[in-house]
């Protein structure tokens, strides 16, 4: 009976549509089913890594249109078991299918299930408009008879997946593919084909960038069909549940933070005349991975300290972003730590008060005190709770003293302090307070990172990036950003400072950076108050490296310092990262003087340049006549 209504109802509409569509059949060009269309969409972006592997994509993605036969095996069969099971053997419409719809739906009482097939879907996506009305699904019916009239079942399937819809701005199955696993389609699971699959009901409401464990089990229910139709077996099917499909996963999976930092400052170059180009980015795919496996391990080893997230930012001296953690999980949240948050940096801000005490011509080996100091009423205290009474500079600086980097800012002035901040790249408000020298006030870590890669770049101003150029699909660059590296600080202060903060990993607050390897390198470590954020920024010859530990909400911390967690994680990533590299100089070396050979002594150590032999030899005496002076004074001649 329920076969025999579905021709009663079924009948006589087909025979119409099939006498529409021989009628109109020649009043049709003969379209390209290859043409994507020329629907409205938003411009699309799409990142690629340091070799030129996709990275992540923004915007509408339509993908590379790709033959059933280049595409994944396992979703042709995933697609035709969900959406259309008689796809290979009706001509376009499918009478048991419809009628199995209505039944369904009538016992429902509301619409459960639809009768389209696969080509009166592309009809619908190729030629008609969304409205839900009965004209628009005759004419549905009708350009679908005719497609299939007019086109091979493989055609008709290639057109299809390659232009629908698949949510999170994602249109074609390669265009999906690649927006949520990181892969083309031709190299798709079966566990992702189920859910590429399983996203054509409600693309929206299954996408797995919204909730990926509704989109996994939607993805469950599709290798159950794919079960019934005998395209797969019991077992593929379990083994394919027991192993979900995921967000692109495994290491560079998180740079998500580093990709959408990027995007915000491209995302204005797509436009109408070129809505499509493509980023070209810093980020080394290797040096991603490590960083995020550093951070998760080091973590996770040390817990009960009260350390909910984790930052890191790695680059090289000219500022070349090479891997951005900004956080533990991205799937949590898309808060970049690295970039986005402004944090006490502590006494990682020394850097900018002892660059200010080198320009004002005080040198690491002159004495400074460590006794109790009190400036407006504000009296610093030092961590170890020791006040030496004099230690030179440099000891001061490798040992955190806090009582003495206060009273050199107040020395030389807190706004050479704040200037020299300002002078490295440091944007954040910095208050004129007696606390600034002690980085009480917020900075970012990608900021405070590139402040130290100026050191390591012989005092020329690097500015953090992840942007190589900006082309079109054609390879025409739109954009190249020329990034001028100023002369910022004199490449003796930067030698020197590079020194100073090597003793500082030697000797200092530091020593837990120091690499298993021994491979030489420098930093600084920053506690705030309370423990509430603890920094390591240090260096390589090679690699310039942040990282920062403490809890969004800024509570305290139990024990952790920036001489614990980031510098561990600091000695643990550089070790990976640089395993098998030779060391380099942790600073470029001075130019070679060149001497003025009229001042040269001819024929004594000529291998050795001497300068100023005039005004040595004035000094040298108004010395001795100032000694016969005072004797004469003393001894009355």
């Amino acid at each position: 009976m329920r076969r025999l209504s579905a021709w009663l109802i079924t009948g006589p509409i087909g025979f119409l549509l099939l006498v529409a569509t021989i009628y109109t059949y020649f009043s049709f060009d003969v379209i390209d089913l290859r043409d994507p269309g020329q629907a409205q969409r938003r411009p699309s972006v799409t990142l690629v890594d340091d070799e030129g592997v996709r990275l992540a994509a923004f915007g509408d993605q339509r993908g590379d249109w790709l033959t059933v036969e280049e595409m994944s095996p396992w979703l042709s069969k995933a697609v035709v078991a969900t959406e259309d099971r008689r796809f290979w053997q009706h001509l376009g419409l499918d009478p048991i299918g419809i009628a199995r719809a209505l039944w369904r739906n009538l016992e429902s009482g509301h619409v459960v299930e639809g009768g389209s097939t696969i080509t009166q879907q592309l009809a619908k996506v190729a030629f008609l408009s969304p409205e839900r009305s009965l004209e628009r699904k005759i004419r549905e019916a009708m350009f679908a008879v005719w497609l299939e009239m007019r086109f091979s079942k493989s055609e008709l399937l290639e057109a299809y997946l390659n232009r629908i819809y698949l949510g999170g701005g994602a249109y074609g199955a390669d265009g999906a593919a690649w927006r949520y696993f990181g892969k083309s389609a031709s190299d798709l699971t079966l566990a992702e084909s189920a859910m590429l699959a399983g996203l054509i009901r409600a693309p929206s409401y299954y996408a797995p960038t919204r909730d990926l464990a509704l989109a996994q089990a939607r993805a469950g229910a599709v290798l159950d069909l794919m079960v019934d139709t005998g395209a797969i077996t019991e077992a593929q099917a379990e083994a394919a549940k027991a192993d979900p499909a995921t967000l692109s996963g495994g290491k560079g999976a998180q740079a998500k933070f580093f990709a959408d930092w990027v995007y915000g400052d491209t995302q204005d170059m797509a436009d109408e005349d070129h809505p499509d180009i493509q980023v070209m980015t810093t980020l080394d795919r290797r040096l991603q991975g490590i960083a995020e496996e550093t951070v998760r391990t080091v973590m996770a080893e040390r817990p009960g300290r009260g350390a909910g997230e984790a930052a890191l930012v790695a680059m090289t001296p000219q500022g070349e972003v090479l891997a951005m953690v900004g956080g533990l999980a991205y799937g949590d949240s898309q808060y970049n730590r690295a970039v986005q948050a402004r944090r006490q940096p502590g006494s990682s801000f020394k850097l900018f008060v002892y660059l200010a005490a080198l320009e004002a011509g005080i040198a690491p080996e002159d004495v400074i005190s460590g006794a109790p100091i009190t400036v407006g009423g504000w009296a610093p205290a030092n961590f170890n709770g020791t006040y030496p009474d004099y230690l030179s500079v440099g000891q001061s600086f490798a040992g955190s003293i806090n009582t003495a980097a206060v009273r050199l800012a107040e020395q030389v002035g807190r706004e050479r302090v704040i200037a020299e901040a300002r002078r490295l790249g440091i944007t954040t408000p910095l208050e004129n307070a007696p606390s600034v020298s002690l980085g009480a006030f917020g900075a970012s870590l990608l900021e405070m990172t590139g402040a130290y890669a100026t050191v390591v770049n012989g005092g020329r101003l690097t500015w953090p990036t992840g942007l190589v150029r900006v082309q079109d699909p054609d390879g025409e660059i739109l954009y190249q950003p020329s990034r001028p590296q100023d002369q910022v600080l004199d490449p003796a202060v930067a030698g020197t400072m590079a020194t100073m903060l090597r003793e500082a990993v030697t000797t200092g607050t530091g020593r837990n950076a120091q690499p298993e390897d021994g491979r030489p390198v420098a930093g600084k470590t920053g506690t705030s108050s309370w423990n509430r954020d603890a920094w390591f920024i240090g260096f390589s010859g090679e690699l310039v490296v942040g990282v920062w530990v403490g809890n969004d909400d800024g509570s305290p911390m139990r024990n952790v310092t920036g001489g614990g967690l980031p510098a561990h994680v600091f000695s643990r990533f550089m070790a990976e990262a640089l395993q098998g590299t030779a060391a380099r100089p942790l600073a470029p070396p001075l130019p070679e003087p060149k001497p003025d050979p009229g001042e040269l002594w001819a024929g004594e150590l000529p291998e050795v340049a001497r300068y100023g032999l005039d005004e040595a030899k004035d000094a040298m005496q108004d010395a001795v006549d100032g000694v016969f002076r005072n004797l004469e004074r003393w001894f009355g001649g």
